[in-house]
């Protein structure tokens, strides 16, 4: 009986060693600008071992480097479903709202990503730029109204080099 447990923990360690490489291999592809290739190497990974969450969230990392965002939104939210209480994928989540306009819908997944972990300092400072950018549109919506108020056009004209600063 010891014999047959010392090996199915073997095959277990086999199968966690297995695991690692494909991340770490999957990592290296992407920090070497391979991204299509991480994405081939990540889904067959990912297949094989659907519960591996770091898997799945790197998978989405590399579908929102690939501008695939529909896709890269469906496994972070799958993710929230299956680990509410990680921060990570309420803040990709937020990346991928700003990304596309949707800057309130952004601005309630930071706020659920330092509900779960304070001490995000990644979600508090986009929440931050959340923030500024919301004000620029609701200064912008005033400007419309009232054209001439030069304290609005300065406040316009300060927030809009913090989102985009000159190069």
């Amino acid at each position: 009986m010891p014999l047959r447990r010392l090996f199915v923990l073997l095959a277990l360690a086999v199968c966690a060693l297995a695991h690692a490489d494909d991340y770490a291999e999957v990592q290296r592809l992407v920090h070497g600008g391979e991204l299509p290739a991480a994405l081939a190497r990540v889904e067959k990974a990912s297949a094989a071992d659907p519960g591996n969450a770091r898997l799945r969230f790197l998978h989405a990392v590399i579908l929102t480097d690939l501008q695939r965002d529909d896709e890269a939104m469906a496994i972070f939210q799958r993710l929230t479903q299956d680990y509410p209480e990680l921060p990570e994928p309420y803040n990709n989540i937020a990346l991928l709202y700003a990304r596309a306009g949707q800057l309130d819908k952004a601005r309630v997944a930071l706020e659920t990503a330092l509900r779960n972990d304070p001490a995000q300092t990644v979600a508090r400072q986009n929440l931050g730029d959340i923030y500024l950018r919301l004000a620029i549109q609701s200064w912008e919506a005033v400007a419309k109204v009232v054209p001439g108020d030069l304290g609005l056009q300065r406040k316009l004209y300060l927030a809009r080099e913090l989102v985009n600063p000159a190069r």
